[in-house]
């Protein structure tokens, strides 16, 4: 890693445990003003006040949150997207680029690629060419990997390992990407991929037992934390689960403490 990613992935995995708690704002841009994310303004504050280390943001969220900003917490900007749930096909375009995430005083970017999607090569030339840019300047790369194949669950721990060392592979400084579901599998992931690795949420859990044993284990096996949304938003009370997440990445908290401490 050279030395402008070094510094700044400083800013967003904390030196005293390797870990991060990144939560995931970038949802507008896909479904609009979903339940949780209405006033961006007021989740910025309340992740800042909650103790997490960044945000992964759309340009949307950095100016309507300008005043929310201050040292202890990054942003991470998404690049990829352009498509809406109004009939858009999930698939990935490059909306923006490195060097407006400096502009906007991002410190890394972030790029989804779909592995196994019909499209596969197209979005990997498309992260691999962000890739290079993002070496030119010294800004760390965030992939969110995804395996798509037909015959295979999200996340299935043989897609998820291929997607986390492809994404490894063609220039990736941390790897988004599905918890498997059990350590074990998980920590295969994490052994098959040189950067670390963070899980995303997905869709809203039933219970907050659920999301908190996920995000427990796969620290167990590995991981290097979260960078969750849903998870956290739509649950309320987002300054306390984002408490709660702290709890668990940085002051290894059991799954009863983060629940104890939510009052669920």
């Amino acid at each position: 890693m050279n030395l402008g990613k070094s510094i700044r992935s400083t800013s967003i995995f904390r030196r005293s445990t390797g870990r991060t708690v990144i939560v995931a704002l970038d949802h507008g841009g896909i479904a609009g003003p979903m339940p949780g994310i209405i006033k961006p303004a007021e989740v910025v504050r309340a992740c800042r006040e909650g103790g997490a280390d960044s945000i992964l943001a759309t340009r949307g969220v950095l100016t309507a949150s300008e005043g929310e900003w201050d040292r202890s917490l990054s942003a991470v900007l998404r690049i990829t997207g352009g498509f809406t749930v109004l009939g858009g096909k999930f698939e990935e375009e490059l909306i923006s680029s490195p060097e407006s995430a400096l502009a906007l005083g991002a410190t890394a970017v972030a790029v989804t690629v779909k592995f196994g999607h019909e499209r596969e090569g197209e979005f990997t030339k498309q992260a691999s060419l962000v890739a290079d840019t993002c070496e030119r300047w010294g800004i760390p790369l965030m992939i969110e990997a995804m395996a798509k194949a037909k015959d295979m669950k999200s996340s299935d721990p043989k897609g998820v390992s291929l997607a986390a060392r492809a994404a490894q592979e063609i220039g990736a400084d941390i790897v988004k990407t599905y918890y498997t579901g059990d350590p074990e599998s998980f920590h295969s992931v994490v052994e098959g991929c040189p950067v670390p690795i963070v899980i995303l949420g997905g869709e809203k859990s039933d219970t907050l037992e659920a999301v908190f044993t996920d995000v427990f284990y796969s620290l167990q096996a590995g991981g290097k934390g979260i960078a969750i949304g849903r998870n956290i938003w739509q649950h309320g009370k987002t300054k306390a689960m984002v408490e709660a997440m702290v709890g668990l990445v940085h002051e290894n908290w059991t799954v009863k403490q983060a629940l104890n401490h939510v009052g669920s």
